[in-house]
């Protein structure tokens, strides 16, 4: 990774604090620590970092409400590191704006790639940088609407693009359910999920080389979906 990339910490934690701090420093990030909810917004304010790696369980306020706040003004990817591991906690702070979920304890490995994964999504995010989304073959024009694969325009509905569309424009984040639902439907529709995956089945059969093992648009078990983009 380049020595620019500034990661905040929002951890109440000390040895979690250390611990990623020196994880970090050593693949040439620059680190800034904070040890609750407060000191992190200000903090996020104030220094405007690449990414934050956020605790839930903060002595102050819920890391959700972290998130929510931080949404309100920012789209700093914003990764939850938290021993809640249920389903519905990950969905809950994926709803408020995290852009991914990793549980304690976690390895070294996974939490890079994760933060890779983050970081390429702000880069490559359509509204910053491009209005063309690859994965291999398939090809997402989001100026014109167009889809193709191997050179060939793919058909789809209006909805069928709609989704494709919301999910390549957050490559690289997990979506939850609800969320898509949402923003791709109507709030009032948010727990169709049959519905959702309907259209889901949908788009890898026309996408995907092999539609039961999808590598564009990817099973978050029990949370929702990611979108793989180049």
């Amino acid at each position: 990774m380049i020595a620019e990339v500034h990661v905040l910490v929002i951890d109440d934690e000390p040895q979690i604090r250390r611990a990623l701090r020196t994880i970090l420093t050593a693949h040439h990030f620059r680190v800034s620590l904070a040890s609750c909810g407060e000191e992190g917004l200000a903090m996020a304010t104030s220094l405007q970092p690449d990414l934050i790696i956020l605790d839930l369980g903060l002595p102050d306020m819920d890391g959700v409400e972290v998130c929510r706040r931080l949404r309100e003004w920012s789209q700093i990817p914003i990764l939850v590191l938290s021993v809640r591991d249920r389903e519905r906690d990950k969905v809950i702070a994926l709803d408020h704006g995290a852009d991914d979920y990793l549980t304690k304890p976690f390895g070294i490995e996974e939490l890079l790639a994760r933060i890779r994964v983050a970081l390429r999504h702000t880069a490559q995010s359509p509204s910053i940088s491009t209005k063309l989304v690859r994965n291999g073959d398939v090809v997402i024009d989001l100026v014109n609407q167009i889809v193709t694969k191997r050179g060939e325009e793919v058909r789809l509905t209006s909805t069928e693009y709609k989704l494709l569309a919301y999910l390549a424009h957050h490559a690289g984040k997990v979506l939850s359910h609800r969320t898509i639902l949402s923003n791709v439907w109507d709030p009032a529709d948010a727990d169709r999920l049959e519905y959702l995956r309907v259209y889901i089945r949908q788009l890898r059969k026309k996408l995907e080389d092999d539609p039961d093992n999808p590598k564009i648009i990817v099973n978050e078990p029990g949370i929702g979906y990611r979108f793989f983009a180049d």
